[in-house]
């Protein structure tokens, strides 16, 4: 087996270690994410209701 394999097996323990990364990822993504489209209606909201009191 080479390095690389080995080190892409880790020990047997890939599927625990690979899977907990990939959770971990769209954990972070998601904590990034929310926040941002939350603003993004906000924002939105807010001009809404701007355009609509200059009426």
């Amino acid at each position: 087996m080479s390095d690389m394999a080995r080190f892409f097996d880790m020990g047997g323990y890939a599927l625990y270690v690979w899977s907990a990364y990939g959770l971990v990822a769209v954990v972070l993504a998601a904590n990034v994410a929310g926040p941002w489209f939350r603003q993004r209606r906000l924002l939105r909201r807010l001009a809404e209701r701007d355009s609509a009191e200059e009426r």
